[in-house]
């Protein structure tokens, strides 16, 4: 499929649903020598891949991706970034101010790591008009429940402001993966608006819990259902009435540009779950424009 083609077939999808375009919460931005590192480790089948082949589909420079999503429709999408050592976060968040002053349409996003000073970093991303963190508790191999932590949690829940968290234990697992360490958070900070990256894969159900016990947790669909996704963590039949129940609280993730397969295909997934246009309008676009005031 060419890239043009795929573009009208996604504006297809959102227009017959009758929406103005799409939110994606989970698309990664960041700067360009740090996300070829993370290419170049997608393409080396590390442990973070499960040994998985994981090609990058949309392999591109930061102005020809930009440029692509919006013309897929996306009328607002994220920054995903994230450390994987201390001292990092500071000079993450940094860039992820210009950036988001020169991409309007992106959310701007900010991260977090458990060390000294981390409150206060926070507070400054927040001040600088952060809208969305992102923590990555398999790549930065620590316990979100740390006690380093803990003061920025309460600044994220009190600001009101989301944090999208890898927390689950796919494609591999994480010392600090799985919903036990994040149960621990909520229940120190149950106002914390936590988004589940991946569904909480391959812990559906665990995160599911999560979300039907906190009202300000969510989970986003970033490669769940899809046939990639499908083929190491498949999603539960039995789970299916509960993900039609949290319709609210289901969002459009995708893993632009780090996504092995085409955009179109995590909205065709989406759509052969059979939920109904009602339940695909409100995870495309309608919970992520409620949650950020579009």
């Amino acid at each position: 499929m060419t890239e043009g083609s795929e573009a009208d077939e996604v504006r297809r999808f959102w227009k017959r649903l009758g929406l103005p375009g799409l939110v994606d919460v989970h698309t990664h931005f960041m700067p360009e020598r740090v996300l070829h590192k993370v290419w170049s480790y997608f393409d080396s089948l590390g442990p973070l891949t499960g040994g998985v082949e994981w090609p990058i589909t949309y392999r591109k420079e930061e102005a020809e991706r930009v440029a692509l999503i919006r013309e897929l429709g996306v009328r607002r999408f994220t920054a995903m970034l994230y450390p994987h050592k201390p001292g990092m976060a500071q000079w993450l968040n940094s860039w992820a101010v210009d950036f988001a002053a020169r991409t309007p349409d992106c959310l701007h996003t900010s991260t977090l790591f458990p060390e000294a000073g981390v409150e206060a970093y926070v507070q400054e991303a927040l001040d600088a008009g952060a809208r969305v963190f992102k923590a990555h508790v398999q790549v930065g191999a620590y316990d979100p429940a740390s006690e380093l932590l803990d003061p920025a949690w309460g600044l994220l829940a009190e600001a009101g402001v989301p944090v999208v968290m890898h927390c689950g234990s796919g494609p591999a697992p994480g010392k600090h993966t799985g919903p036990e360490p994040v149960g621990r958070v909520l229940a120190r900070h149950p106002g914390l608006r936590l988004v589940v990256a991946h569904m909480g894969m391959p812990e559906y159900e665990d995160f599911l819990d999560l979300a039907e016990r906190y009202r300000e947790v969510r989970l986003d669909t970033t490669m769940a259902f899809t046939d990639f996704g499908e083929r190491f963590a498949p999603f539960p039949r039995r789970a299916l009435p509960r993900l039609a129940g949290l319709g609210d609280r289901i969002l459009l993730g995708s893993d632009f540009p780090n996504l092995p397969y085409p955009y179109v295909h995590q909205l065709h997934a989406l759509e052969r779950l059979g939920m109904g246009e009602e339940w695909l309008r409100a995870v495309c676009h309608d919970n992520g424009a409620r949650l950020f005031g579009l």
